[in-house]
């Protein structure tokens, strides 16, 4: 069973997942949090659909942050976590990961402890998340080429695309064609049709969207749809 809610914290998503069955989880050009019991971990961006594969475990939990927010409130580039799970003591260290760790397994709801850290994590940190690549975000969010986002908040190709590798893991381009994918996938869970949602998301037509999901998912449209509703 997977569930989520909208998280107190901007832009983030609280998810929790039990049972035997790992919900794969495809690109969507964010980072999480997660907890599973007697370990933290920050899962980085994707470029492929991620399976967990952790023997033993039935439960998981985690705050998904918004695209690019997540460096600045965990202290960690996100091109040092592209398509990884690293444990949270390589980054904060043994002993605060043992402690945080220890109290999350203990919580009655985990989820929600997960969520009280990221917001204790936002209100102390050095800087806050790039507020112009935030804005590049909700350009490629509304279907805006990369070129058009670059120039709406005033950076050049080059600056962009190094700011973009901290903050996303990968460049804009990459993250354009995520975000067209995330969009496509919206509109077929909403019952669109898959040629109706490629041209709809941006895609030049519905081949093309089945190229992207084949490259970015692994697996058909039709394959993936069947599975999670399985």
């Amino acid at each position: 069973m997977y569930r989520e809610r909208v998280s107190r914290l901007d832009g983030a998503v609280v998810w929790e997942q039990t049972g035997p069955g790992a919900r794969p989880v495809l690109p969507d050009g964010c980072m999480d949090l997660l907890w599973t019991p007697g370990e933290l971990l920050i899962a980085g961006p994707d470029t492929r659909a991620h399976r967990p594969e952790v023997p033993g475990r039935t439960r998981y939990a985690g705050v998904r942050f918004a695209p690019g927010a997540a460096p600045a409130l965990l202290g960690v580039a996100a091109d040092e976590t592209l398509d990884r799970r690293i444990g949270l003591a390589d980054v904060w260290g043994a002993a605060k990961a043992r402690e945080l760790t220890e109290r999350i397994d203990g919580a009655a709801d985990p989820g929600a402890e997960l969520e009280a850290l990221a917001l204790r994590r936002a209100r102390t940190a050095v800087r806050p998340p790039d507020p112009l690549l935030a804005a590049v975000v909700r350009q490629l969010e509304s279907g805006s080429t990369v070129a058009a986002a670059a120039e709406a908040v005033g950076l050049g190709p080059r600056s962009l695309h190094r700011r973009s590798l901290r903050a996303f893991g990968y460049g804009p381009k990459t993250l354009a064609r995520v975000l067209r994918l995330q969009r496509a996938l919206a509109l077929v869970w909403e019952g669109t049709p898959y040629a109706a949602a490629a041209l709809a998301a941006g895609c030049a037509d519905q081949a093309h969207l089945a190229r992207e999901m084949r490259e970015l998912a692994g697996v058909t449209l039709s394959a993936y749809v069947a599975s999670a509703n399985s």
